[in-house]
Order: C-alpha cells, then sequence, then structure tokens
C-alpha cells in the first residue's frame, strides 16, 4: 500500500512539473520561435518585429497580485488619453514574441498597452503555471491599476494562446466599467480540455494521464482544475472577438468553435484558413488589422 501511494505521489509530482511548473530561475529567450515549416515563412517577419519592439521605449510597472507575487508588465506610451491595450501573452511564452505583432497593430492604431508578464513568466513571479485559473485574477488587477491610473480611457483586453483563455475567463469578472471589449487569439476552450489534447498526443490515454495531472495540480500547485474560456464567456459583460487559425495544432480551432457557441450574441469568431498557433496575424496582418479596427469601432473604440 506504501508503495503503491508512493507511486501515484511520483506520477502525480511528475505531472505538475511537466504541465505546470516554471523555475523562479528561468531565462526565457524572446528570440525563440519555432523552426518548424508552418512558422519557417513567418520567422524574419517575426524576428523583425521583435527587434522594433524592443527598440521603443517603455516603462517598467509593477503590481502585487491577490495571492502576493509581485506581477510586471512593459508600457508603452503612445498618447495621452489613447485607447489601452493590455496584452496577455501564451503558455510558456513571452510578452515581446507572443505579441509583437499584436503590439504593432496596437502602435498603428495609435493605442497605449500595458504588455504583461504573466505569472511564472518573464519578470513576474510564482513558480506554477494556472492556465488562467489564478491569471484571471491578475488580468484583472491589471485592468484596475489600468483604471485607476490612466482614468476612463476605453480599455481592450488581448491575449494570445494561454492568454487569449485568460482574457476569456476573466470576462465573467466585475470588470472596470471602461473595458469595452476583449479579442482573443487561438484560446482554449478550458485547461482540463487543452491539457488532455496534449496527454493524447503524447500517447497517454487521458483517462490515464488526467487523474495524475489533477492530483499534482492540487498538491504541488495548489490549484484546481475547474472552469474556464468556453464556462465563462456565458457571463461575460463586454463583447468578445475571437481569432483562430484553421491550421493550428496545438490548440484546435474547434476550441473556439465551441466557445463562440457559448455566447454566440456576444461572440464575433474569424478564422484564417492557413495560419498555424498564435500567428494570424503573420499569415494576412491586413485582413487581421481591419477585422480587429472594425471590431474595436463596432465597440466605441477608435
Amino acid at each position: 500500500m506504501i508503495t503503491l501511494f508512493l507511486i501515484i505521489i511520483i506520477f502525480a509530482y511528475l505531472s505538475y512539473r511537466k504541465a505546470f511548473y516554471s523555475s523562479p530561475k528561468r531565462k526565457e529567450n524572446i528570440r525563440s520561435i519555432p523552426t518548424s515549416e508552418p512558422y519557417a515563412k513567418g520567422r524574419p517577419i517575426m524576428l523583425g518585429l521583435i527587434d522594433e519592439m524592443e527598440s521603443i521605449p517603455f516603462e517598467q510597472v509593477y503590481i502585487k497580485s491577490f495571492d502576493g507575487l509581485e506581477l510586471t508588465a512593459r508600457y508603452y506610451h503612445i498618447a495621452d488619453g489613447a485607447p489601452l491595450q493590455i496584452q496577455c501573452h501564451g503558455y510558456r511564452g513571452t510578452a515581446i514574441r507572443d505579441f509583437c505583432g499584436g503590439n504593432k497593430l496596437a502602435r498603428d492604431l495609435g493605442h497605449n498597452t500595458l504588455v504583461i508578464d504573466q505569472r511564472a513568466h518573464g519578470k513576474s513571479e510564482g513558480k506554477t503555471i494556472c492556465f488562467g485559473i489564478k491569471e484571471k485574477y491578475d488580468c484583472l488587477a491589471w485592468a484596475n491599476y489600468a483604471a485607476k491610473r490612466f482614468g476612463d480611457v476605453p480599455i481592450v483586453l488581448s491575449g494570445v494562446s494561454m492568454g487569449a483563455a485568460t482574457v476569456l475567463m476573466a470576462s465573467e469578472l466585475d470588470l472596470p466599467e471602461n473595458v469595452r471589449c476583449i479579442i482573443a487569439d487561438c484560446p482554449f476552450s478550458s485547461p482540463e480540455e487543452t491539457i488532455a489534447n496534449e496527454c493524447k498526443k503524447m500517447g497517454i490515454p487521458p483517462v490515464i494521464g488526467m487523474p495524475f495531472v489533477r492530483l499534482g495540480a492540487r498538491i504541488f500547485g495548489r490549484l484546481k482544475l475547474s472552469g474556464g474560456a468556453e464556462e465563462a464567456v456565458k457571463n461575460t459583460k463586454v463583447p468578445i472577438l475571437l481569432i483562430h487559425g484553421e491550421a493550428d495544432r496545438y490548440v484546435p480551432c474547434e476550441m473556439s468553435r465551441k466557445i463562440y457557441s457559448a455566447n454566440p450574441e456576444m461572440i464575433t469568431l474569424e478564422t484564417f484558413p492557413d495560419a498555424a498557433h498564435g500567428i494570424s496575424y503573420i499569415t494576412d496582418p491586413e485582413r487581421y488589422a481591419e477585422i480587429s479596427r472594425r471590431f474595436m469601432e463596432n465597440c466605441g473604440i477608435e
């Protein structure tokens, strides 16, 4: 019995390390871009956008999370009183890489941006990645910070991948009144579903792997896997734009379709036929810009 218990705990810990753990001594490379075929064409474009974003002056800002972590972000100022976009990057991603295109678009529109390091990423504290479960409260904290600092300027919550799921999960919270809309690029429908999907890719049946994942998250990450974007958007108070690449092999486009179906009256869904995960903007920047601009205009943001 003791041996069985130890085996269960070991597998739970290994699951936690694989899915959730992020070393406090992490060193992230903002120029790390997948080398696989879907990304090869866009790689020079992305590297150019990263270098451009790195060359722009910014202010490093800090807040405290609800559970005492120091969180940080870069604030890029374009104009006093301009709309503000709060930009949330993806799982084990970096703010500069994941939003090199989205930040370029925001700057072209004349918007100020708050480009955050999610907990357990970049310069923000934390060692457990929570797949949006706790990050949604961090997003709320950043929105409250922005509303207090910048006053009644229109705020857009935007995210890519896990960051997209984060802003969607935050949509059901008591956001400041000047949060006008949400733009979510390639979100997953729920933490459970996306982790189960990764289990399948590794050849592990979810019925076997997920109990260890849940237990590892609970014991070592103090995290209960529950809820998700699909459930949260049913209670959103702001309009949502979903963007997803149909060639996405990491987070299937079907997940955005499920999210859309949960509240079609408040959600607009746009898909990009040839786009892989997180590179719809790189694949077709003109269409991406037009869709985003038109959506924000309909929400009263110019």
